[in-house]
């Protein structure tokens, strides 16, 4: 099926060695260094509220400006911690964690799944996943742990 030429890459990251809360912060920094705007979508609330305390005090010598959906100023955050499927900060990558659904994939550059490669139920939910996009013509990638670096595999 030929990709259309605006559509979504996805990109999915098999976590091994690093847990969610070493390889989010990392992959959010590069997002808004690109210029980007980021939504970090969780299926859990709990991961909403952790992350939104986690963001702030991660390094200390660094913080991730983000809010959770619902508050005020949540179209102006550069990323924004949700767990519906709405788009309030026109953010250009979607992060999916703890098996969190994709929903429409329109107006994202990009769509980065996270999950963890120990968990059978995350890995059979990203395999499930890798076919649906791919289905709907999405570029798609699978990304691991080398040596403390990402590399593409496929």
């Amino acid at each position: 099926m030929a990709e259309p030429a605006s559509a979504c890459e996805v990109w999915f990251y098999h976590l091994e060695r690093t847990g969610l809360d070493q390889a989010l912060p990392e992959l959010l920094e590069k997002t808004l260094q690109r210029g980007w705007r980021a939504i970090v979508r969780s299926s859990a609330a709990e991961r909403v509220e952790h992350l939104d305390g986690w963001l702030w005090s991660y390094r200390d010598d660094s913080f991730l400006p983000h809010g959770p959906a619902g508050e005020p100023v949540a179209p102006r955050q550069p990323i924004l911690l949700t767990t519906d499927d709405a788009n309030p900060n026109g953010a250009d990558a979607l992060f999916l964690i703890d098996g969190a659904e994709p929903g429409d994939l329109d107006g994202y550059s990009r769509c980065v799944v996270l999950f963890d490669g120990g968990d059978e139920v995350q890995l059979g939910h990203a395999r499930g996943l890798w076919s649906l996009v791919k289905g709907r013509g999405h570029p798609v990638s699978y990304w691991r742990q080398q040596g403390g670096r990402w590399e593409k595999q496929a």
